[in-house]
């Protein structure tokens, strides 16, 4: 595959990416998902470097400290800045790269969207109300988009997302250990224990199935949110 990654912060990319100007099959570009022009611009170079676009793999998205509930912060307090900050970058982050890449697929009649949604968008969890509405909008707008594209340009263009479980990353680390001695805290203990698997997933864990829905093998599957969660939204807690 020829693989472009559009980042807001190009040099943070460079360090999981090798930008070596000597491989054809890889580039990286300045990309700011919530300005629509930017978004042209950027996967405006990339066709012009690899033709077109087959694939769009939104992976924009977070959450914000302060739109999360704790002692100091009850959910009266919760800023409206900080829930738009959210909203935006999940859902609107999402949205626009879609409109962007998806108008280029529907002239060509054929390509395949694939979205990241959350676990806790079907099961909402505590403290981080916005993160957890956010990403249930990202998954009934896969639905959606995927209905509307097939009936109104191509049947060929898919769309799908995954929902992956407790991945520790730096997005949630704060929550789920303790900063000074890195064990557990009592929410990432409740969280192993409500996971069947018993652990945390780690970012290999997702390619079977982004490599499955990206495929011919999953081409009469569309409009589906796929978890990877280690059995969690399987698991009653009896």
């Amino acid at each position: 595959a020829e693989v472009a990654i559009l980042d807001l912060d190009v040099n943070n990319a460079r360090k999981i990416f090798v930008d070596d100007s000597s491989n054809e099959k890889l580039m990286i570009e300045y990309c700011d998902v919530l300005d629509k022009e930017k978004v042209e611009a950027a996967m405006g170079n990339v066709i012009k470097r690899f033709g077109r676009i087959d694939v769009l793999i939104n992976g924009a998205g977070g959450n914000h400290p302060e739109a999360t509930t704790d002692q100091l912060r009850p959910f009266f307090e919760i800023s409206p800045e900080a829930m738009k900050f959210v909203f935006n970058l999940n859902m609107l982050g999402t949205i626009i790269p879609s409109q962007v890449a998806g108008k280029h697929m529907a002239e060509e009649g054929d390509g395949s969207i694939l979205n990241i949604s959350s676990m806790c968008a079907d099961r909402p969890l505590t403290r981080v109300l916005a993160y957890s509405a956010a990403k249930a909008g990202v998954s009934n707008f896969t639905r959606w988009l995927a209905v509307h594209m097939a009936q109104e340009y191509s049947p060929l263009i898919r769309v799908n997302a995954i929902s992956p479980g407790f991945f520790l990353t730096e997005q949630n680390r704060f929550l789920l250990t303790n900063p000074a001695s890195g064990n557990l805290t009592a929410r990432g203990q409740s969280i192993l224990d409500h996971t069947p698997m018993r652990r945390f997933g780690n970012p290999d864990d997702l390619i079977g199935a982004v490599m499955w829905l990206l495929s011919p093998s999953a081409s009469f599957v569309s409009g589906v949110v796929i978890p990877i969660d280690g059995g969690f939204s399987a698991f009653s807690g009896v």
